[in-house]
């Protein structure tokens, strides 16, 4: 399928700093399968025509005919050729309607996959769902929205957890300088960060955070705009590599009146184990969580409101053995543990298979192993590598 996968980005539109673990994703994505990529631009005529496209939509009841009626933003593609794979990838549903960038991508594609990194079930705008309902298979990177996206799209849907870039983040030896005493960045509980700050100012230790204004309209957010999305994860990954201690926490940990208990695993806990710092804070309650991080201390347990942090971090820095087995990072069993949402320990080619299957619906007796040591080089073992593989491989199992 080399060369025959075709990529939707939203990258040149949509720069928000956690946007960047989709390009990441997509760059991955584009090394190993040779996808050609298109990038959606012009957003004031894309959202032009996606209002437009509301409006006749809720006049007529019908998508299609919307579709119909409705003309492409400026910044439309013609494709010249077939693929054998359609592949956008979006980080919220809200970026949907980009789809008519593309406006003949089912026509000129065999097979349709797309991957939506966050969706949240009082966030659905059906309108724009429902323009998936020509994909063969959605993968979403939350997993109590799966039921919902399937009931309004009609098509089938998977939990895809997130990933990251494993070789880009793993430190260069396991016991290399951490200068770096504690790593807190995105949303932060301002109680814990003031203890962080005189704790750093008493023991003249490095605490690295956030220094952008809160955002959102309730101001729990500490989001920005980033330049290049690769070098922003380069960054991040060096950060974290020098870190003694990383606070993770679940998503959207300070606004529980939004996830009214819907528990998710944020990225956080990905680049903190592939990096190999010790994650402190306060994981999702969720036996999805315990199948992916299923090793004692994966992350030690810090209440979001810790006036006393510091005296926690100068007990757990007299366990020096403790700190040493929970910062190894790649270890085998750990990345089984991340790599993958099933609950057994299949080898890494059966979980290829597993996710192949879900797109081509047909049997598939073996995948190559130059394909499997390809995917693992230059991704590691983590859900990253399966979708890869479900795309790079798909021409080949239709014909197995």
């Amino acid at each position: 399928m080399h060369g025959n996968v075709l990529l939707l980005s939203q990258r040149r539109i949509s720069d928000l700093v956690a946007f960047c673990l989709a390009y990441e994703f997509e760059d991955t994505f584009q090394a190993v399968t040779g996808a050609e990529r298109i990038d959606a631009t012009d957003l004031p005529s894309i959202e032009f025509s996606r209002r437009a496209y509301k409006l006749a939509r809720m006049a007529t009841g019908s998508s299609r005919t919307a579709l119909r009626l409705v003309p492409p933003p400026r910044s439309a593609v013609v494709l010249e050729r077939d693929y054998e794979l359609f592949f956008p990838v979006f980080s919220n549903a809200f970026e949907l309607y980009s789809l008519a960038t593309i406006p003949a991508w089912r026509r000129r594609c065999r097979k349709a996959a797309c991957f939506i990194t966050e969706v949240w079930t009082d966030q659905l705008p059906d309108y724009l769902l429902e323009l998936l309902s020509g994909f063969d298979h959605i993968f979403l990177g939350l997993r109590h929205c799966v039921d919902d996206v399937a009931r309004i799209t009609g098509r089938p849907c998977s939990y895809l957890p997130l990933a990251t870039d494993v070789l880009r983040f793993a430190p260069a030896a396991l016991d290399q300088p951490r200068p770096i005493d504690v790593c807190n960045i995105g949303r932060r509980s301002a109680v814990t960060h003031q203890a962080l700050l005189a704790d750093a100012e008493r023991r003249n230790c490095f605490y690295y955070y956030d220094t952008v204004a809160a955002s959102g309209s309730d101001l729990k957010q500490r989001t920005f705009r980033v330049d290049n999305a690769a070098e922003h994860r380069k960054m991040l990954a060096a950060i974290l590599k020098h870190s003694r201690f990383f606070i993770a926490n679940r998503s959207h940990v300070n606004n529980p009146e939004f996830t009214a208990g819907r528990d998710e695993i944020s990225a956080r806990f990905y680049e903190g184990v592939a990096a190999g710092t010790a994650m402190i804070g306060e994981a999702p309650r969720t036996d999805e969580f315990k199948r992916q991080f299923d090793w004692p201390d994966a992350v030690i347990h810090l209440p979001f409101d810790s006036p006393d942090i510091a005296d926690i971090l100068a007990d757990l820095n007299r366990e020096p053995a403790r700190l040493q087995a929970v910062r190894a990072p790649a270890r085998p069993d750990r990345l089984a543990g991340v790599a993958s949402y099933l609950s057994t320990r299949r080898s890494t080619r059966s979980r290829f298979h597993s996710r192949l299957h879900c797109v081509s619906h047909r049997k598939v007796n073996a995948l190559p192993k130059h394909m499997v040591n390809e995917f693992l080089k230059l991704s590691g073992s983590g859900p990253t590598a399966q979708l890869l593989a479900v795309t790079a491989s798909i021409s080949e199992a239709d014909t197995a």
